[in-house]
């Protein structure tokens, strides 16, 4: 029967247009994935680059020690060349203000070492937890790109079902479906007819028309939406509410 045949077409067609529409909306279900793997791995980063710069402080503090050490030990051999007490206190001045200036140094630097102790541990124990969730994720976009995949397939297989149910469809009123269903946008271009209503816009048909696709000898369209009509009744009892 060719109107069973134009409804079957739609069915797949229908199934096809809802699996584009999950194609599309599938991959999104990533974003809120990615956006959380982005905020681990940036707190990540910052654990790291706090770690290194105190790091990066404690190699400063080091050399600083070292440059004043230098000094001191510059100065310590020129005050056995120098003969005036003035400028022999003054150097010697000059040397106790480094030895504290380096007692200072170190002790930042045993600070430095108590905080880096600290940092270590929070960063291995962020490190534990950052890993496990971006393992989660991981999981997550897996199964997303799955369930993609099996979409996919599954458009695939019911376009390969429809290429020749189409070849037994009238070509003009082929062409008269395609028609109305790209104008559609979505959603079905044949309907059924139901107590002289178009069940796709819910608009009343002209009684001669009502009668006309209830004898099923035409095809007739709505004249509010366009969309094809057909009746229930011109199918066995056992298919009508399917």
């Amino acid at each position: 029967m060719l109107l069973e045949t134009l409804l079957c077409l739609q069915e797949l067609d229908l199934k096809i247009e809802a699996l584009k529409m999950r194609e599309v909306e599938i991959p999104k279900q990533k974003g809120k994935y990615e956006i959380h793997r982005k905020r681990m791995v940036a707190e990540l980063e910052a654990r790291e680059a706090g770690y290194k710069k105190l790091a990066v402080e404690q190699h400063e503090c080091e050399g600083e020690i070292a440059q004043m050490q230098s000094h001191i030990d510059k100065y310590n051999q020129q005050l056995y060349a120098i003969k005036k007490n003035e400028e022999y206190q003054a150097l010697l001045h000059e040397i106790d203000v480094l030895k504290k200036q380096i007692g200072l140094k170190e002790e930042r630097i045993l600070a430095i070492l108590m905080e880096m102790d600290d940092a270590k541990a929070r960063l291995e124990e962020d490190k534990k937890r950052i890993d496990a969730e971006l393992r989660n994720i991981d999981r997550e976009c897996a199964a997303i790109d799955a369930e993609l995949e099996a979409a996919v397939k599954a458009r695939e297989a019911l376009e390969a079902d429809r290429a020749p149910l189409k070849k037994q469809i009238a070509p003009d009123l082929l062409l008269r479906y395609q028609r109305i269903r790209r104008s559609k946008k979505s959603g079905p271009a044949v309907v059924a007819l139901n107590d002289e209503v178009c069940t796709g816009c819910n608009m009343a048909i002209p009684p001669q028309i009502a009668n006309e696709v209830l004898e099923g000898g035409k095809m007739h369209t709505c004249n509010h939406c366009g969309r094809l009509l057909y009746s229930k009744e011109n199918f066995p009892k056992s298919q009508r509410n399917e």
